[in-house]
Order: C-alpha cells, then sequence, then structure tokens
C-alpha cells in the first residue's frame, strides 16, 4: 500500500498544479450537466465521435493502421463486414468492449475475474491472441519505443509474470478502498490505477487499449 502513497507525494508546486487543474475540470463538469439535458442529439453525435477516436487512437498507438474514417466505416458496415486483417479485428473489439461499458458502467464492479473478461472481449476477434485470452501473462514483456528507422528501445520493464497475480490483487484491492473511502479525488485515483497498471502489465498483450478502457470506465462512474 506504500507505493501507492508514494505516487501521490507531488511537491508543492506540482500539487497546486493538480488541484487548479481538478477544479477547473470539475467546473466544466457542472457546466456540462446542463447542456446534457438540453441537447441530447448533440450528445448522441459526440460519442458516435468520441468512440471513433477512442477506438482510433487506442488501436493505433499498438500498430494498427485504420485511419478515424476507416473506422467509422467498418462500424458502419459491422454487421456485412467479414473481419479479415488483424486491424479490423482489433477495431471491433475495443468497440464491442467500450460499447459493453458504455451500456453497464454503473453495474460494473472492477476485480480481477471483470478485468479477465474484458481482456477477453477485447481480443475476441483477434486469432493471433487466442492463446491467452483473458489470462495472465506466461512471458516477460518489456514496453519497447519502436521508431520509424526499425530501431526498438526498452522504455520500461514491466513485472515479472510469477508476481502478476500478486501485484493485481493489492492494486484492485487497494483502488475500490480509495474509491470507497472518497478521500481522493477520482481524477486522481484513475491516474494511479492506469499507471500502476501498465506497470504490471498482466497480459501479454492488449494492456494499453485495456487501460484506455478502464478509464472510460471510471470517467463514466464517477459522472
Amino acid at each position: 500500500m506504500e507505493k501507492f502513497i508514494n505516487i501521490l507525494n507531488f511537491d508543492f508546486a506540482t500539487h497546486q498544479q493538480i488541484l487548479q487543474l481538478i477544479a477547473y475540470i470539475d467546473y466544466f463538469k457542472g457546466k456540462w450537466n446542463n447542456i446534457e439535458k438540453l441537447e441530447n442529439k448533440y450528445l448522441k453525435e459526440l460519442r458516435n465521435i468520441a468512440t471513433v477516436s477512442s477506438i482510433g487512437s487506442s488501436t493505433r498507438i499498438e500498430g494498427a493502421t485504420l485511419t478515424d474514417k476507416e473506422i467509422q466505416v467498418l462500424l458502419n458496415e459491422i454487421k456485412i463486414t467479414k473481419l479479415k486483417t488483424r486491424d479490423e479485428q482489433e477495431v471491433i473489439g475495443y468497440f464491442e468492449a467500450l460499447e459493453v461499458i458504455f451500456e453497464n458502467y454503473n453495474e460494473i464492479q472492477i476485480s480481477e475475474n471483470y478485468i479477465k473478461q474484458l481482456h477477453q472481449l477485447l481480443l475476441k476477434y483477434s486469432k493471433k491472441d487466442e492463446r491467452h485470452r483473458g489470462k495472465y501473462k506466461s512471458l516477460s514483456n518489456s514496453v519497447v519505443a519502436k521508431f520509424p528507422s526499425g530501431a526498438q528501445k526498452i522504455i520500461f520493464n514491466t513485472t515479472e509474470p510469477a508476481l502478476v497475480q500478486s501485484e493485481m490483487s493489492t492494486l484492485i484491492e487497494w483502488i475500490n478502498q480509495q474509491f470507497k473511502n472518497q478521500r481522493i479525488h477520482p481524477l486522481i485515483l484513475i491516474g494511479v490505477l492506469v499507471y500502476d497498471f501498465l506497470s504490471i502489465h498482466p497480459f501479454q498483450d492488449g494492456n494499453g487499449r485495456l487501460s484506455k478502457l478502464f478509464t472510460h470506465l471510471f470517467l463514466l462512474k464517477f459522472d
């Protein structure tokens, strides 16, 4: 538990900057609640734009090449399209996981079992990931930056497979307790959750996309 507290030990200037940003976001949230009651048809369009944008950025960061426009076309034709490429498989898997969150965020409770189910849904159509869907990693997986020249650089080493179960259990227990206590602003807790989840990198693949799904989930849960 001390590890999580250390993450939150900001210097004074950083602490003040974070408080200002959170105050601004909370102010905007109040304004948004008023808009939401009046302009429902525009919100539906904004949700569609945000969905496509999220899918695009979340899949491209892991190597997919579809543009937002191509993603929109794919989503429009999802019932008649056969998912031939890995890019298409990843896009539709992410889309369906995001839709589950949009429709059920109030009922979803964060747990290891749910995280594994979400991972399984995320990689539902990805043939390459069939063997490790919904399972913690069995091999080490460093986070690597890939450059246009073809060169690669290790950004950081993640938790070893043998320690994943313990570290995930500790993270989930701590984050649920903090959400329950309501002593720390939820935006900071979401940041801690994503930071530590990516540090552990519990799955062989799909960790970045999962962290974005968590962010959507908790932003919705905390309005």
